[in-house]
């Protein structure tokens, strides 16, 4: 079939990320934690494509297979990993406990819609990708390689330097320095290099099934990773709790892994 735009599989991933976080969220009221919707993020995005796989109307493509098999890895991969970090730091993460601080007591019930429910559009707009791999009938080809090879680099530098890092968070001598080693030392988010790395190993995926109309999916969550909830927000106020880090900013680039500058 021809890898066109469908809009009507594609809206049906919505309702169905919006049960999932619905659910999420009521297990969070219980818990007074909506932090733990941090969690339930890559999956998401493998709901998402089992939902276009099971709508797509031809025979399931060996590209959606592929696709497929690679979204479940990093998702049991970082859902493991911020499962495992919430159990190690139990109670609501600084950002979600601010937002509780200032909307008040009706954070329990609103959170809902701007957490729970903002989180599923957004995944559901960045899977746009995903979406074109399901539904693609092209063979698979050399781009596809490419694409492979992009994501095993992103995957690996998502997955060890969350390592790096649990490991250096888990030294008691350590709290309160700045990790400026392995993978650090040549970026300040290499975790979050990783993770858009392999988002432009999904768009080439689906540029390859001749997707190409899914380029707002990786161009959004490069967006997200660098100027919303990621370099950004984590760099808001990280120079007050460590006082190490102003250097640490000025010799280590942000985003993408490079030598060291000197100082």
């Amino acid at each position: 079939m021809d890898t066109t735009f469908d809009l009507g599989i594609w809206s049906a991933a919505l309702p169905a990320l919006a049960v999932l976080t619905t659910l999420v969220w009521l297990v969070s009221r219980r818990l007074d934690d909506v932090s733990i919707v941090d969690p339930v993020w890559p999956a998401l995005f493998l709901a998402a494509h089992g939902v276009y796989l099971a709508l797509q109307p031809g025979d399931v493509p060996e590209r959606g297979i592929l696709v497929a098999g690679l979204v479940a890895l990093w998702t049991l991969r970082l859902g493991g990993y911020l499962t495992w970090r919430k159990l190690e730091e139990p109670g609501e993460d600084r950002r979600y406990a601010a937002m509780r601080k200032g909307r008040g007591p009706r954070f329990r019930t609103s959170s809902l819609w701007v957490v729970f429910w903002l989180q599923a559009a957004m995944a559901w707009f960045v899977s746009l990708p995903l979406l074109a791999s399901a539904v693609s009938a092209t063979p698979l080809g050399a781009l596809d390689v490419a694409a492979g090879l992009l994501f095993a680099v992103g995957f690996f530098f998502e997955a060890v330097s969350d390592l790096q890092l649990a490991r250096f968070k888990g030294d008691p001598a350590n709290r309160g320095k700045v990790l400026s080693s392995g993978l650090w030392r040549y970026s300040r988010h290499p975790n979050y290099f990783g993770n858009a790395c392999m988002w432009w190993a999904f768009y080439l995926f689906a540029l390859a099934g001749d997707g190409w109309w899914s380029l707002p999916g990786p161009v959004f969550m490069t967006f997200l990773l660098l100027k919303v909830s990621g370099v950004v927000l984590l760099e808001k106020d990280i120079g007050e709790r460590r006082p190490e880090y102003a250097d640490y900013v000025r010799r280590t680039s942000a985003f993408v892994p490079l030598p060291p500058r000197r100082t």
